[in-house]
């Protein structure tokens, strides 16, 4: 029992790391190649542990390669345009001007019920109010919307908004986070004068949002919000 304990938690390990090496995405984000290699090494890892008379090197070493090679392919792929478009494909236009391109459907092999959840996902539910719909080399669909079906922003009716840097996550369930205190410019004696004044302390609060402004948002453990 002890030995297998043990085993899982190198191969547990080895796993993790490789993963961290392989770079930081989504399931849904991955390549083509990304997504056989993350399979691969879970199918190995899986194998070393159903048997533990299997020599755990022997699953090690094969993790090992695919992640060398998986690093190897994406270090060349970003220096060579053809590789990259042989290993991961090239994003495929689908909608062009409102009207559906069949042809290209067909050999994506997506259905249009398969298109219309992509477009309901990006806010979209009638093909004719799209610009552009691409299916992306990780085969999400990025959309652009026609011109006169976009929300009107700010800028189009003439009103300024000045740019400013978006909300620090400053206390998280009671926890102060010292990282945030610095993004906002602010220390953190103001921040427990300011729960003071409130009636709270760090421990009283879940959820603690601030900007450089000095807008806050609170929510108290108990589920309130202030």
């Amino acid at each position: 029992m002890t030995i297998i304990f043990l085993r899982t938690l190198l191969l547990y390990t080895v796993v993790i790391g490789a993963v961290r090496l392989m770079g930081k995405r989504q399931l849904g984000e991955l390549q083509p190649a990304e997504l056989v290699t993350t399979i691969l090494i879970s199918n190995i890892a899986t194998l070393s542990l159903e048997d533990a008379e299997t020599p755990l090197l022997q699953g090690i070493l094969p993790i090992t390669v695919l992640v060398c090679c998986e690093v190897l392919v994406s270090w060349v792929t970003l220096r060579s345009a053809k590789l990259r478009r042989l290993v991961s494909g090239s994003p495929k236009i689908v909608i062009s001007n409102g009207q559906i391109d069949q042809c290209m459907l067909r050999d994506l092999r997506l259905s249009l019920d398969d298109l219309m959840t992509a477009l309901r996902t990006s806010g979209v539910f009638s093909p004719d109010e799209v610009q552009y719909a691409v299916v992306e080399t990780n085969g999400s669909v990025s959309v652009l919307e026609r011109a006169d079906c976009r929300p009107a922003q700010r800028g189009d009716v003439g009103v300024h908004v000045p740019d400013g840097d978006p909300p620090q996550l400053v206390i998280a369930d009671g926890e102060l986070r010292e990282d945030a205190l610095a993004a906002i410019g602010t220390a953190r004696p103001q921040i427990e004068a300011l729960l003071r004044q409130r009636g709270l302390a760090l421990r009283d609060v879940f959820l603690l949002m601030a900007d450089r402004a000095g807008h806050l948002h609170i929510v108290l453990r108990e589920g309130g919000a202030a």
